[in-house]
């Protein structure tokens, strides 16, 4: 691989190239995420440093939709049907066999 003689490397709102998103936990992701969209809101920031910035922000917001889709999954609640608890998964579908 070649690389550009004074070419810059940009580490968008902190992030570092060891931290890949599978090291980030949702709040950690979501605090770049929050730091990255100020940045680029202030508006002057220069143009090759704002695509680096918006992809960035890209990957982590799509980490933490990520997430949290492992989170609903995870999630049960306990409703009561026909007087009897049951089991719902966070989309609210009633789990075959899973009478209190």
């Amino acid at each position: 691989m070649e690389v550009e003689p004074n070419a810059e490397h940009h580490n968008p709102a902190g992030a570092s190239d060891a931290a890949t998103g599978a090291e980030l936990n949702f709040e950690q992701a979501m605090d770049q995420l929050e730091r990255i969209v100020a940045e680029l809101e202030q508006g002057d920031v220069p143009l090759e440093k704002a695509i680096d910035l918006f992809q960035r922000g890209m990957q982590l917001s799509q980490l933490c939709g990520q997430k949290l889709e492992q989170v609903e999954r995870k999630i049960e609640t306990i409703v009561e049907e026909d007087g009897q608890l049951r089991r719902r998964n966070f989309a609210g579908e009633a789990e075959s066999g899973d009478n209190f």
